[in-house]
């Protein structure tokens, strides 16, 4: 029987600002990317999502991002690795102490946007955001673009990691996630998304933007909170994985 894990990015809303439904969100998913005030997300936000995670059993996972509030972490910037480890261990150490003073236990990383896509194809700074984890705890599990360069580094320091495809993103043929400029990187009906995570569990692939075929492996499949149709795509997901006897379970299980 296949077993997937299903996460979603959290607690991005900021000060008055709400971008996504997290409380119906959050009973769909089995893991939470919890932002950790830089990209979004603030103290309150942070506090209010960890419990909200723990309420309903999702397994929690720090979310860091670029210092790029207007950009909302998705601007590339000129980091050098000593610079992105300091960043991340920032980062995790602020949303692991939410966690902490909840009763929880933080379970993975997840970096976003540009950090996220900028670590998957840089083998410089994927070692240096593997380092990070490994520095702060290296139980934590650190998820990634699936043949990206950020599972190889974290797997050469011994850190387990989950391979992440994406159900409401194109992919280009290199494997990498179609910039959010160009038609079809954002996929909008829920039946689509359904169909094409469901080849990326059972049969290990993806149609590329180009028509060629990307092999992947799916630990994990994010869908983007910050997606509109976010809701109606998980509720889509669950029914279908459940309907083709597909496991939904934590990545740490």
């Amino acid at each position: 029987m296949w077993k997937v894990d299903l996460n979603c990015d959290m607690g991005e809303a900021f000060g008055t600002y709400k971008i996504a439904p997290d409380e119906k969100i959050m009973p769909l998913i089995t893991s939470a990317n919890i932002a950790c005030g830089w990209h979004a997300g603030d103290p309150h936000v942070m506090r209010r999502t960890v419990e909200l995670a723990l309420e309903h059993g999702v397994a929690i996972g720090a979310h860091p991002g670029h210092p790029d509030l207007l950009g909302f972490g998705r601007r590339q910037l000129g980091l050098t690795p000593a610079e992105l480890k300091d960043y991340v261990i920032y980062q995790i150490g602020a949303l692991a102490a939410f966690v902490r003073a909840a009763g929880g236990r933080l379970n993975h990383v997840k970096a976003h946007g540009a950090m996220y896509n900028q670590a998957a194809a840089d083998a410089g700074l994927a070692r240096a955001f593997a380092e990070a984890v490994a520095a702060f705890d290296d139980s934590l599990i650190v998820v990634g673009l699936a043949n990206s360069h950020l599972l190889s580094e974290a797997k050469k320091l011994g850190l387990a990691v989950a391979s992440e495809v994406f159900a409401d993103r194109g992919y280009l043929p290199s494997g990498a996630l179609m910039p959010r400029h160009l038609p079809g990187a954002v996929l909008h009906d829920p039946q689509v998304v359904a169909a094409r995570v469901l080849q990326m569990v059972k049969e290990g692939r993806v149609e590329a933007s180009d028509g060629s075929i990307i092999e992947l492996q799916a630990d994990t499949i994010c869908v983007h909170g910050d997606t509109p149709e976010a809701l109606e795509h998980l509720v889509a997901l669950r029914q279908t994985l459940t309907d083709a006897q597909i496991e939904v379970a934590s990545m740490s299980r």
